[in-house]
């Protein structure tokens, strides 16, 4: 008698068990980015914030889905960037210098995490100024609230722009199928937006910023959108619905270019390279790897042995088994920031699944603003299309009827 197959999974947005897994990941990833928050203030050790940040996303993820054969787990370690750096930054508690470095008050910080249920990643960067030490927030002024309020409006824009052509139309049919027949914009073109709203606030955009598809087990996948590319690269595809997206806003004080930092690099991320490792360090360093975090970056603070990872990672780098991300930061040393948000295009626009907390825009203040009236009127277009609730469609209907 034949064996009957297993049916196969649908692992697209079709099928209604991915996007809750997307969303109890993104709620993991809010609950602990608060946490964390929290924890930044003027003198604490970046090292010991980015360990509690681990802590609290394995404790939170080992809630859900409790007993189920699902894989879950870290997809991006806690990472705090200071006022200067581009990349995420997490250091090592055994490089004793790089251990020591704390928050300063005043400095724009940038924090990066995330969580994974069954694959389905959904990762945050968020940013915030650092206070002084017992003193109340103040409102953040000057250069700072020039850079933090163009990068909330950039981030603005370029999520309106990774709503698909016509997806939100109104009107007549014939307006839908119009709107809908209209060409998405280039690269070329966000870019362009983008450093529009950048010279508004005397910024520049970070050269090579890159929002990525996500999949399943993949956070970047054969779409990326590349703003201010450099160096002859590009990115390639453009925003459909059914997909997930990490979208990245990167400014900075300066003039946007990138510099390698003089720190040993300690995110990596497995690839799917085959090589048969000769020593034994880095084969328990990958087995290890692919065991914990399968595809998804890591930290090798978040290995048993930090000091056996750092040489057992040599031999994974060399031979293109791990990928490592190399800090990188700004060239001038000035101020950058960053924004991640992991988005879904659904049929009634994006669903911001893991996005940065929303900004009080009275705590900045600027003498610039945006004039741009291209750029004011994308930013008054929706993001998705209003479903409404049941709440508000019975208020609609007592006022209909003249009720109070």
């Amino acid at each position: 008698m034949a064996e009957t197959q297993a049916p196969e999974v649908d692992y697209t947005l079709n099928n209604p068990d991915t996007l809750t897994k997307y969303k109890t990941a993104a709620q993991i990833s809010h609950k602990v980015l608060e946490a964390v928050s929290a924890l930044c203030l003027e003198g604490e050790k970046i090292v010991e914030i980015c360990q509690k940040g681990d802590k609290l996303l394995d404790e939170e993820i080992a809630k859900v889905y409790k007993g189920k054969k699902i894989a879950k787990g870290i997809a991006h370690p806690t990472t705090v960037s200071p006022s200067s750096y581009v990349t995420p930054y997490t250091p090592l508690v055994s490089d004793a210098a790089e251990a020591e470095t704390t928050l300063k008050a005043g400095e724009i910080i940038k924090i990066q995490l995330g969580a994974q249920i069954d694959g389905f990643g959904t990762i945050v960067c968020d940013m915030l100024v650092i206070s002084k030490k017992d003193s109340a927030q103040e409102v953040v002024t000057g250069r700072e609230a020039d850079l933090i309020l163009a990068t909330h409006y950039a981030n603005e824009v370029m999520l309106r722009l990774m709503v698909p052509p016509g997806l939100l139309a109104q009107g007549t049919e014939e307006e839908k199928k119009k709107a809908a027949a209209q060409k998405p914009p280039t690269q070329a073109q966000i870019s362009t937006y983008l450093e529009k709203i950048a010279k508004a606030y005397d910024c520049n955009v970070v050269e090579n910023t890159t929002s990525w598809l996500f999949d399943r087990n993949e956070i970047e996948g054969n779409k990326k959108i590349i703003l201010s590319p450099g160096d002859g690269t590009r990115g390639e595809g453009v925003p459909e619905v059914g997909e997930v997206w990490g979208v990245e806003v990167g400014l900075s004080l300066g003039n946007g270019k990138v510099k390698s930092l003089d720190h040993r690099t300690t995110l990596h991320r497995r690839t799917t390279t085959t090589y048969i490792l000769k020593r034994p360090s880095s084969r328990q360093t990958l087995s290890e790897v692919v065991k914990k975090f399968g595809t998804f970056p890591f930290s090798l603070r978040q290995l048993d042995d930090e000091k056996a990872a750092k040489v057992g990672v040599v031999e994974c780098v060399r031979n293109g088994v791990l990928r490592a991300y190399e800090p990188a930061g700004d060239a001038g040393n000035s101020p950058v920031s960053r924004l991640l948000t992991t988005i879904a295009i659904t049929k009634n626009g994006i669903t911001k699944l893991a996005a940065p907390r929303a900004i009080d825009l009275t705590q900045f203040k600027s003498d610039k603003k945006i004039e741009d009236e291209e750029i004011l009127k994308i930013l008054e277009q929706p993001l998705a299309r209003s479903t409404g609730n049941k709440k508000s469609k019975n208020n609609k209907k007592k006022k209909a009827a003249g009720e109070e």
